[in-house]
């Protein structure tokens, strides 16, 4: 019996398949059961490798050495910390001055061998580097800046401190606002004893502040809204400042009792602020009084621009709340924050601002706008937030000036902000006496002696070089300025007594109009002859006659100027004023030449309507004649 091929072939097919699934079923449960034993077997595969166990080794002791590294590091700087005192100080701050100064003044600084050598005093004087020759005229005219010693940047310094081991560091970054460079300085002691440092940092200001006992401090603010130190200036006697009777006295019996008042303030739950405006004529002494009452009162000035380039309400109000409890704010032509005007219209006596020897001049702060800095954007209403509001600064004296009184806003004049107005006018007789005895005899409340005959000695007033008579009349021969160098102008002067200077004092008043030219133009005046005290009253009318006819001119150069522009002004308005009646014209004659083309277009149209309607009516009333005669 024989089969087929194809059936004989698929059966062995299908007995291939099968043994394969049974094979495939029983390969799977015997790797199931053999899964642990293959695991095992990777894993002592994989350490039958020496390399792979070396690194594992390394790993873990690499690990354990690292953590026992960090622990002992950990340990070490708990120990350091406990035994050392580290003090940082930013530049952007006083105390950074303070101790500045005070490790200028270290001796040990002659034997360092890597220091900077700068001319920057930090706002005292600190001990300078004496060279060869800076003590001759020629030295002091070419060079007057002090040299001095100061650790330098990045480098590590030991010094010691009341027997303790310290060691002082300064670094510097820079910021990104306007290449703004910060510096700090580091100060580590070796101490457990932390009123230590507590006595090195009143040690560095007790030393700032002696060396500022005859100066006063000028702070102003920068971009970023900072408080920068940028001068001191030697205090200025309130002998010097010559007003009208009682003008001082009253303003610095006021402050003072402020400053005294702080408990009185808190116990009626008033703010403890004092506000003063100082109006008036430019050039009459606001500014020198203010100067001088800070170094009476031994306050710091901040200068607060009210016309700072991309100075706002906000910033404003920061630079305010940032002011010390006890100094003096100042705000210089207040009138002007809001204008920001370059120059202003001055009162008749500007004539002393081309005058030489003007100590006083009015600034502006409308100063010329920063290119890529927004100009002020300050407001009214932030400058009064600001001086009076909730988060303003207490404990501090605003000052504010002005030369045009009138254009300020009563609300920021009212009491709160403005308690105190004192108007300063020009010059009067009184002080022009007292300017004139005072600038060529400083010393006369500390010179002034009584002999055995009840008569004054003569005096020296205060330059110093040959006797002059005892008469003081200028027109005395002997007493005149035949023997001295009228030609010089050195500090030299002839020794008068207090009659003579003031015999001449009131001379020079009795010559000048009352409330006419202001202090700085009598000072400038006396600037020319500072060591020729008879010639400065024989020239003062010339003078005077001179400073009129110059003011006149001004005047009249102003007027045609204003009547210039009056005149410009004038012809513009007519020229615009003619151009525009020229178009009005123009127009009117449009608007007719228009109508008139309409009411022609309107009559034609009509016209042609109307004979239409015509010929169409004579055509019905034809045909319908036509229908009624019979053919």
């Amino acid at each position: 019996m024989s089969f087929p091929m194809d059936t004989v072939l698929q059966q062995i097919f299908k007995i291939s398949v099968a043994e394969n699934t049974s094979s495939a079923s029983n390969s799977s449960g015997a790797f199931q059961r053999d899964a642990p034993n293959n695991l095992s077997s990777f894993i002592g595969l994989f350490f039958s490798f020496s390399a792979l166990r070396d690194w594992l080794k390394l790993i873990v002791i690499g690990g354990v050495i690292e953590t026992c590294r960090r622990s002992l590091f950990m340990l070490y700087d708990k120990a350091m910390r406990s035994f050392w005192m580290n003090a940082y100080f930013e530049d952007e701050d006083a105390v950074y001055d303070w101790m500045m100064l005070w490790l200028a003044k270290q001796p040990s600084w002659k034997n360092k061998r890597d220091v900077e050598i700068s001319t920057h005093t930090y706002g005292a004087n600190m001990t300078s580097i004496q060279l060869n020759g800076e003590d001759n005229a020629t030295a002091f005219y070419k060079s007057s800046r002090k040299l001095t010693y100061l650790p330098s940047l990045s480098t590590t310094y030991s010094l010691w401190y009341r027997g303790r081991y310290m060691t002082i560091t300064r670094t510097q970054q820079q910021t990104g606002w306007y290449g703004h460079k910060e510096r700090t300085l580091r100060i580590s002691i070796l101490t457990r004893r932390q009123s230590l440092l507590v006595e090195l940092l009143q040690e560095a200001r007790d030393a700032y502040l002696a060396d500022q006992a005859h100066s006063m401090c000028v702070f102003v603010s920068d971009v970023n809204n900072n408080w920068k130190h940028v001068a001191c200036r030697p205090k200025r006697s309130m002998r010097s400042i010559i007003l009208d009777p009682g003008v001082k006295d009253m303003l610095l019996e006021d402050a003072r009792d402020f400053l005294a008042s702080k408990a009185w303030y808190a116990e009626r739950g008033i703010p403890f602020r004092r506000g003063y405006l100082l109006y008036g004529a430019p050039g009459s002494g606001k500014t020198s009084l203010i100067h001088s009452m800070a170094g009476e009162l031994g306050l710091d000035v901040y200068i607060v621009s009210l016309s700072r380039a991309g100075l706002d309400d906000n910033s404003l109000g920061e630079l305010i709340n940032e002011l010390p409890e006890r100094c003096i704010a100042l705000m210089e032509d207040i009138d002007a924050a809001f204008t920001h005007a370059v120059s202003r219209d001055s009162a008749p006596s500007t004539s002393m601002s081309s005058t030489p020897g003007n100590v006083n001049p009015p600034s502006s702060t409308g100063n010329l706008p920063v290119p890529g800095v927004a100009a002020s954007r300050l407001s009214l209403s932030g400058l009064l937030n600001a001086l009076d509001g909730v988060g303003a600064q207490e404990g501090r004296i605003l000052f504010a000036t002005t030369n045009k009184y009138s254009s300020l806003d009563p609300a920021l004049c009212r009491p709160g902000r403005m308690d105190v107005h004192v108007e300063f006018k020009l010059a009067s007789k009184f002080q022009a006496t007292e300017l004139f005895a005072r600038f060529y005899n400083p010393f006369e409340h500390l010179e002034t002696k009584e002999d055995g005959h009840g008569g004054e000695k003569e005096i020296d007033s205060g330059y110093g070089s040959a006797d002059g008579d005892a008469e003081g009349s200028v027109k005395e021969e002997s007493a005149g300025p035949e023997d001295i160098d009228t030609k010089a102008l050195n500090h030299s002067t002839p020794k008068l007594s207090n009659g003579q200077i003031r015999t001449m004092a009131v001379q020079f008043a009795d010559a000048l109009p009352d409330r006419e030219f202001s202090m700085a133009a009598l000072q400038g005046y006396l600037m020319l002859y500072k060591t020729r005290p008879f010639t400065a009253v024989q020239n003062f009318e010339e003078w005077i006659r001179t400073e009129r006819e110059d003011r006149g001119k001004r005047e009249k150069e102003k007027k045609e100027d204003e009547t210039k522009v009056e005149r410009e002004r004038k012809e513009k308005e007519d020229k615009e004023k003619e151009e525009k009646d020229r178009k009005e014209k123009a127009d009117k004659e449009d608007k007719e030449t228009r109508e008139k083309m309409v009411k022609e277009m309107r009559e034609k149209v009509e016209k042609e309507v109307r004979e239409k309607v015509e010929n169409e009516m004579r055509i019905v009333m034809e045909n319908e004649l036509r229908q009624k005669i019979p053919t």
